[in-house]
């Protein structure tokens, strides 16, 4: 597979990821209240203003989680990874707020693979949780 392009990309950052979801207000809930992060844009748009535009983000990152109603599919289905520095805090952390769909921390480490663990939003999008 060939990594060369016919023009250099202009494109130099990933800045939002898009999540469907059934319910905004509740996936809204679920990602400030249970996960802790932040709201950066909530705004309604169209001609009635009958459309949603809903980003969601950790504290002091730079990208971003849209979650949107169906367009085109079924809500979930999607994943992203977000970082954390001590991955057996934030288990602990989201155990404690329990009714959490999370895989367990790993017994040992892969070698080769990172340390993380996996859960599911209300929605079944996955949230992959990596220690860096």
């Amino acid at each position: 597979m060939s990594t060369e392009t016919q023009a250099p990309t202009t494109v130099n950052n990933i800045g939002v990821v898009m999540f469907t979801v059934a319910d905004q207000d509740a996936a809204l809930e679920f990602y400030t209240r249970t996960l802790g992060f932040e709201v950066r844009s909530d705004s309604r748009f169209g001609e009635n203003g009958e459309h949603r535009w809903l980003e969601v983000a950790p504290p002091g990152s730079t990208a971003r989680l849209a979650l949107n109603p169906p367009m085109f599919d079924e809500p979930g289905g999607s994943a992203i990874g977000v970082e954390t520095l001590d991955l057996a805090a934030e288990h602990a952390r989201l155990s404690a707020i329990g009714g959490i769909d999370m895989e367990p921390l790993p017994a040992d480490d892969t070698p080769g693979a990172p340390k993380l663990f996996m859960l599911r939003d209300p929605d079944g999008n996955v949230v992959t949780v990596v220690q860096v």
